[in-house]
């Protein structure tokens, strides 16, 4: 079992802490012979997989890398536009690395920004007045946990579907935003938290659930 990342988002539906504690392995490197058997398009500032799909690699899978060179962005690292390289015959066979992107901070915001409000949309649609809001969303890879403070602070843990001891996380992690940040005076309400011990007694409380979690499946 394992836990992917945490949010932290202010009352006003800003982002203000993130932190990936483990993100999948989704890479796939092949060597291509011209033409290019993929169509690949530009996409939110990324060149992605958009039809057509063979050895692990998917629609929406990014670019990552040319020949071992880093992509950033639509180019590769050294300058060449992907998309026009890939159109040249000479310049193959190619190697390619393909995965799924990690978000951006412009992304992350953007999302955690969307989630507010559709927190705000499920205690709208309660038939009960007082409702708690989304606490659990559910897919076949993860969960999303919410656990909101009566002063709007929303606490954020994805997850393993399997995963026990969530909703003492959250609270811990309360806790630690409490302890480490709100008592921190250089921090400032509603603002991001930067703070090492906020960090370190995160990563901790992480680290203890998941350990938990493990030895409870095994014994």
């Amino acid at each position: 079992m394992v836990i992917f990342s945490v949010y932290v988002v202010n009352k006003a539906g800003g982002l203000i802490y993130q932190y990936d504690n483990y993100v999948p392995r989704t890479e796939v490197e092949k060597t291509f012979s011209y033409p290019l058997d993929l169509v690949l398009k530009h996409h939110d500032e990324k060149v992605v997989v958009s039809f057509g799909q063979r050895d692990g690699i998917r629609v929406g899978h990014a670019v990552l890398s040319i020949n071992g060179v880093d992509v950033i962005g639509k180019s590769t690292a050294d300058g060449k536009d992907i998309l026009e390289y890939l159109k040249d015959a000479s310049n193959y066979p190619v190697s390619i690395r393909f995965g799924r992107a990690r978000l951006s901070s412009n992304e992350k915001l953007m999302l955690a920004s969307m989630f507010h409000s559709l927190f705000a949309i499920g205690s709208q649609l309660s038939p009960e007045v007082g409702s708690s809001g989304i606490e659990m969303l559910e897919t076949d890879v993860f969960k999303l946990h919410c656990f909101q403070t009566l002063t709007g602070i929303k606490f954020i843990v994805l997850a393993d579907p399997r995963q026990s001891g969530i909703d003492a996380l959250l609270r811990k992690i309360y806790e630690i935003y409490s302890d480490f940040a709100l008592k921190n005076p250089f921090y400032s309400l509603e603002m991001p938290i930067r703070c090492e011990l906020f960090d370190q007694n995160l990563k901790s409380a992480l680290e203890v659930t998941e350990k938990a979690s493990n030895f409870g499946a095994g014994s």
